[in-house]
């Protein structure tokens, strides 16, 4: 039996899996780690010490508890959280700690001057993209003004998944589809990097090089395989962020299929037809050759429940410190008979600042409403009906720029709260499929199965996909819920310049 190692890096949790040539899973494995916040506004990771030495202990326990023979392990493939900013010398050392994604916002000077210095609508047609906080060219900028010693010495500047495939194979490479948050360096036409507006960042030689998701990267070095348990010589493919991953795993393939993933934050990927692009999203190519797609994320989703299960419910989350009762499933139990709307209470989900479509890091969470009439569970509700008026706010610009939804796949860990997806169902409209628990481990190892030959194309690799349900729906609750999703928008272009000005008073 042939078999295929996926391993994902997540902002809190690596995952990793075994799966055989059918498509069945043989064998899980996890480890935990923290993400950094050093300064408020600022979000690390150690890629030494978290990356890579999650990766090798993943992997060694695959294949120690599996008891599969390394030598029939034909691929490997890794995601990891993206885009980051880790500078590494020519050893793949790191010199500092990797800056994240949008939820690191520790650039905004720099942002302002290149949108100054480049114009905002000759970013949006060179490049697809704004220049926001998930954009790695300021924060290239960043280090270089701010830490110019190791700007100095940077031999590249990688993102996760290039770290890892680099350590395993001595590689350095890009998917198109996380090069294209490489903001404003990667030309978006041309798929490749801008040489002419590039030396204001860095070398082209100092970038790794743009290849396609599931073309082979190389080998596992003889060093490699000393320190992961794998076989020397197994294929590793060029990988991708872990949300295009997870995509993979959840089968959306096709123009017209969306993700939207219910993590810490809700990240959303939208498969088209033709390049599509809106100064409120991120545009790209997607992980086939031909294919497109356009990208969106909120800053807060399991972030904003967590947040309120620690700080508004800590006699839910003592009993099940004690007794085991999960505090979600209490607090979901106690929003049952709440209706649409939490008794006209809306939240706005800005804890963390807010990415699409607002692109503001400076934005704040909001309750707004409140009455003496209103109790924690309605709150509570609140706080998920925000997060879902954010999606139904995408959705909207979708439509205005001529994008069709056809087909809404949910995955991640929100999934497990019927409540809340049902409540996302119902401001949008939309049918929602539940994706496989499998998440992006498992597209990782259904492209290194693509990469190596053993699946023959996007059509074959559909087949291995299944779901675990569909909620459709409520057409009445979904009228209800209209008008407070146009009070939700309005609402922070009201306040939006309060906000602001709290950063000057704090």
């Amino acid at each position: 039996m042939n078999y295929f190692m996926g391993i994902d890096i997540g902002t809190n949790e690596t995952k990793g899996m075994l799966v055989d040539e059918t498509g069945k899973i043989i064998l899980t494995d996890s480890e935990a780690h923290q993400m950094e916040i050093p300064k408020p506004g600022y979000a690390e990771h150690d890629a030494e010490n978290t990356w890579w030495h999650d990766f090798c202990t993943v992997s060694k326990r695959l294949i120690k508890k599996s008891e599969v023979n390394p030598a029939d392990i034909k691929g490997v493939g890794a995601s990891a959280i993206g885009p980051c900013c880790l500078p590494v010398d020519e050893e793949c050392r790191p010199l500092r700690k990797a800056i994240l994604y949008g939820v690191d916002v520790r650039a905004q000077k720099q942002i302002e001057q290149l949108k100054t210095e480049f114009g905002e609508d000759y970013i949006l047609e060179r490049y697809g993209n704004p220049i926001t906080s998930q954009s790695i060219g300021p924060k290239i900028q960043w280090i270089k003004e701010n830490e110019p010693e190791i700007y100095e010495k940077t031999y590249k500047f990688i993102t996760a998944s290039t770290y890892l495939v680099a350590k395993l194979t001595g590689r350095y490479c890009i998917d198109h589809y996380t090069a294209a948050y490489f903001t404003p360096m990667y030309h978006l036409e041309n798929q490749d990097w801008d040489e002419e507006n590039l030396y204001r960042f860095c070398r082209k030689e100092q970038l790794a090089e743009c290849l396609w998701t599931d073309e082979l990267a190389g080998c596992v070095t003889a060093k490699a395989a000393e320190e992961t348990g794998l076989a020397e010589g197994t294929p590793v493919i060029v990988g991708t962020a872990d949300a295009a991953a997870d995509a993979v795993g959840a089968g959306v393939l096709r123009p017209g299929d969306i993700l939207v993933m219910f993590g810490s934050s809700v990240y959303m990927i939208h498969v088209v037809s033709k390049l599509t692009t809106d100064a409120r999203y991120w545009a790209g190519p997607y992980l086939f050759r031909d294919t497109y797609m356009v990208a969106s994320g909120m800053s807060t989703a399991g972030m904003l429940t967590k947040w309120f299960r620690d700080e508004l419910a800590p006699d839910v989350l003592k009993k099940e410190q004690e007794e085991g009762v999960n505090a979600y499933a209490v607090l979901a139990k106690s929003i049952e008979s709440i209706e649409p709307g939490s008794e006209g209470l809306i939240v706005l989900p800005y804890f963390s600042g807010e990415r699409t479509p607002i692109n503001d890091p400076q934005a704040k969470g909001v309750f707004m409403g409140l009455t003496l009439a209103h109790k924690r569970e309605h709150l509570y509700q609140a706080c998920l009906e925000g997060v879902a008026y954010g999606i139904g706010q995408h959705f909207r610009g979708y439509k205005e720029i001529g994008m069709e939804t056809k087909r809404l796949i949910a995955v991640g860990g929100g999934t497990k709260a019927p409540k809340w997806m049902q409540i996302v169902s119902d401001v949008t409209g939309k049918s929602m499929y539940l994706g496989g628990v499998y998440g992006a481990s498992y597209g990782d190892a259904l492209l290194a199965a693509k990469a190596t030959g053993f699946i023959k194309d996007e059509k074959e690799l559909e087949s291995y996909i299944s779901y675990r349900g569909e909620i459709e729906p409520d057409e009445e609750r979904h009228h209800k819920y209209q008008p407070y999703l146009e009070k939700y928008i309005e609402l922070y272009e009201n306040t939006k310049d309060i906000m602001h000005s709290l950063d000057v008073v704090r």
